[in-house]
């Protein structure tokens, strides 16, 4: 029987699906209150959208190049959006002590919403810039032992032989451990994947419980 296709080479999967992603999140970024930003506001979204046009350019295609560069770049996206939503969330908290938001119930589930969706997308790109040395070295079948463990990783008799996880994999994994607040169907192996999917859980946590009790308190 051969090997599946996440544990020998591969073509790599298209960016494209990622940068989708985080032109979604810097859409959602650009929508928040001024006192959930960091000023100037426009600053990180268009660092972010900057990033997110060179990598697009560097490298239109499948990932399989090995190179440091796009590495480097790759993963200061990620740091981006992940370092616009940390802000964003300490801004809710502040906000949300302050009480800035005063009765305006529905800005403040529209804003809560932006900023957990956000979380997600920013927790889906570390899990797929981190698992396995990242989607190149994913790719070249480099590393052997996984941080994520998929269910096809698992069962592979019901997969199909060809399947590898790709970002909208990691896509689900985030966004099911953020309603969730734990795994799923996925299991973190290594120790950094657990620590990430903790915090993940936790700012998820605080960001629905805090939004939703004021929420209801003002509609009640």
């Amino acid at each position: 029987m051969s090997e599946p296709a996440w544990r020998r080479r591969t073509r790599g999967e298209h960016r494209w699906p990622a940068l989708l992603a985080v032109a979604v999140a810097v859409a959602l970024q650009l929508g928040l209150p001024d006192q959930m930003t960091p000023a100037p506001r426009w600053l990180l979204p268009a660092l972010e959208a900057l990033l997110l046009v060179v990598l697009l350019v560097a490298d239109p295609l499948r990932m399989d190049r090995d190179s440091r560069r796009l590495r480097v770049l790759g993963i200061g996206l990620a740091s981006l959006v992940g370092l616009a939503t940390a802000v964003s969330v300490v801004g809710l908290v502040v906000g949300l002590v302050d009480g800035r938001f005063g009765d305006d119930a529905p800005a403040l589930l529209a804003t809560g919403a932006a900023i957990w969706l956000t979380n997600v997308i920013a927790f889906a790109l570390l899990y797929w810039e981190f698992d396995r040395g990242g989607p190149a070295d994913r790719a070249a079948g480099v590393a052997e032992h996984p941080d994520f463990l998929f269910a096809q990783m698992q069962t592979p008799e019901v997969a199909d032989p060809d399947w590898e996880p790709v970002f909208v994999d990691y896509l689900y994994v985030s966004f099911t451990n953020s309603t969730a607040f734990s795994p799923t169907d996925t299991l973190p192996l290594s120790r950094w994947a657990k620590g990430a999917m903790l915090v993940q859980a936790l700012v998820s946590l605080v960001t629905v419980a805090l939004v939703v009790a004021r929420a209801v308190n003002v509609l009640g």
